[in-house]
């Protein structure tokens, strides 16, 4: 199915069972491919939309670079073609940077807001280490399967590196449907690059779940530890031995954010108060 953003970027989307909608916006270069653990257990109680955001996949590949609000009004077109007034928003990554810009310019538009594996940016950023900004900057230099491949120590924790190489060999092969597109790549991360919504932050008003890997190198989990805090009334669930694709490794994370949407599938705008409540912190094991 196809939706037209503002600009007339046409957006392939798709969605999944039947409810109270929840909006999936994946990170950077990845296509909704990379939500196929989440959208079967979202389902079960939702409607799921997932899309490709703008440079990746089945969606139009328009020359960057790219900016998070502009991939935030794609988000919205998406929205508008299924004619959902309001939606649960969830992202990861950069898509974690979009949901945020989602939520500050359509605050209206959004129930509940799931952040994943991302950070505010600005003074509430911590950096990776080099090795990781280097990796990150060479990836779409690299032929299709060696850069899914050499993506794999910083994508996957250690332990499931050890123990689960199956589930990892699962997500490569949904990952190689859609080999990465270079200049679709350089687009989008000229776009996250740039996010900075530190000072603005503190205005969400949707409940919040900021959902983070303890053993995270690309954004490092003190980045969530930080956006939680600035976020009125926000839960921070910090998942162990799992990294950036933490739906991979640990799975049970996808029960957790269906608990917290259902849990809020019925929750007006706005209904967090005026008062600041301090970020609420849940440590969640590996299966």
């Amino acid at each position: 199915m196809l939706a037209r953003s503002a600009d007339g970027t046409k957006l392939q989307y798709d969605r999944t069972g039947r409810g109270v909608p929840v909006l999936l916006v994946m990170g950077l270069g990845m296509t909704a491919a990379g939500w196929w653990r989440t959208v079967p257990v979202l389902a079960e109680r939702l409607q799921v939309l997932t899309f490709d955001n703008r440079g990746v996949g089945r969606s139009d590949r328009p020359a960057g670079p790219y900016t998070l609000a502009q991939m935030a009004d794609d988000a919205i077109a998406v929205l508008d073609a299924v004619g959902a007034d309001r939606a649960h928003v969830y992202g990861i990554s950069m898509g974690g940077m979009i949901a945020q810009h989602i939520a500050l310019r359509y605050p209206h538009r959004v129930r509940a807001l799931v952040l994943g594996a991302t950070t505010a940016g600005g003074t509430l950023a911590v950096p990776p280490g080099e090795a990781t900004i280097d990796f990150l900057r060479r990836r779409p230099s690299m032929p299709a399967e060696e850069g899914v491949w050499s993506s794999i120590p910083y994508n996957y924790s250690p332990r499931t590196r050890e123990h689960h190489g199956d589930r990892i060999g699962e997500d490569v092969v949904h990952r190689l449907q859609f080999p990465l597109d270079a200049a679709g790549y350089a687009a989008q991360l000229a776009a996250a690059t740039q996010h900075d919504v530190a000072a603005e932050v503190g205005r969400v008003s949707a409940p919040t779940l900021v959902v983070h890997g303890a053993d995270d190198v690309i954004v490092p989990p003190e980045n969530g530890r930080l956006l939680a805090g600035a976020i009125p009334g926000a839960h921070l669930g910090l998942l162990e031995d799992a990294a950036h694709l933490y739906t991979t490794d640990a799975p049970e994370a996808d029960r957790e954010v269906l608990r917290f949407l259902v849990e809020h599938a019925r929750a007006r705008q706005g209904a967090s108060g005026s008062r600041r409540a301090p970020a609420r912190t849940a440590r969640a094991g590996r299966a």
